[in-house]
């Protein structure tokens, strides 16, 4: 008979590393109070297309088989196209108020100066 240790869940902080052509970008808040004093709910609110780059991928590889380099780097501010990329579950690197997402490289419509 095997006996059954209990283990605690570990509190995630998990590092993700982006492949490909994949960045993880940290999604900028927007505010809940509009300077009318308008207060607006989660559920209306839109999705951000803002957010800041805090892991690049090494770059997607071309017909011949070489590396081509990604134009964004960590610390960047980015706009990304508003439908895109994949959302990284909440409490994935330890922090349940921030979000995240995992976009590809052609979903990034611009950097911000």
């Amino acid at each position: 008979m095997a006996t059954a240790t209990k283990t605690k869940p570990a509190k995630s902080s998990a590092k993700v590393v982006p492949l490909g052509d994949r960045i993880v970008v940290k999604q900028t808040k927007q505010d809940e109070v509009r300077a009318s004093g308008l207060v607006i709910p989660d559920t209306a609110r839109e999705k951000p297309q803002l957010g800041e780059v805090l892991a690049v991928g090494p770059g997607r590889l071309d017909d011949n088989g070489k590396r081509l380099p990604v134009d964004v780097k960590v610390g960047d501010r980015v706009l990304y196209a508003k439908y895109s990329g994949q959302e990284i579950p909440r409490g994935v690197f330890g922090d349940a108020d921030e979000e995240y997402m995992v976009l590809k490289e052609t979903d990034i419509l611009a950097k911000l100066a």
